[in-house]
């Protein structure tokens, strides 16, 4: 699928079910902050170093789905085509430096 296509998914999805008026920026934002909680949540208590349950390799599958979900939510209120602005903010990255050695 391509970006259009998500789009439109995720869109009529909202829409069948009423929701388009609660996808306010405000509340977007907090609901993609909870979805990437969840994504955390499936590594807390672990150690770093433990390969994923094929259990917890699909939960973490479809929480990962659910943030970027809200941020397409997110790209669509604001008008704005996710790919092109990962693809900007990879343009300026690369001119950054960083300093991993302090």
């Amino acid at each position: 699928m391509d970006y259009e296509q998500i789009r439109q998914e995720i869109l009529k999805f909202r829409d069948d079910r009423g929701w388009q008026k609660y996808h306010n920026l405000k509340d977007l934002a907090i609901s993609l902050n909870l979805e990437a909680s969840e994504v955390l949540e499936i590594f807390q208590w672990q150690d770093e170093n433990n390969k994923l349950s094929d259990e917890n390799q699909k939960h973490l599958e479809d929480e990962l789905a659910d943030t970027l979900i809200y941020a397409f939510y997110m790209c669509d209120k604001l008008g704005v085509n996710p790919y092109e602005i990962i693809q900007n903010k990879l343009n300026v990255n690369n001119h950054r430096k960083w300093n991993f050695d302090k």
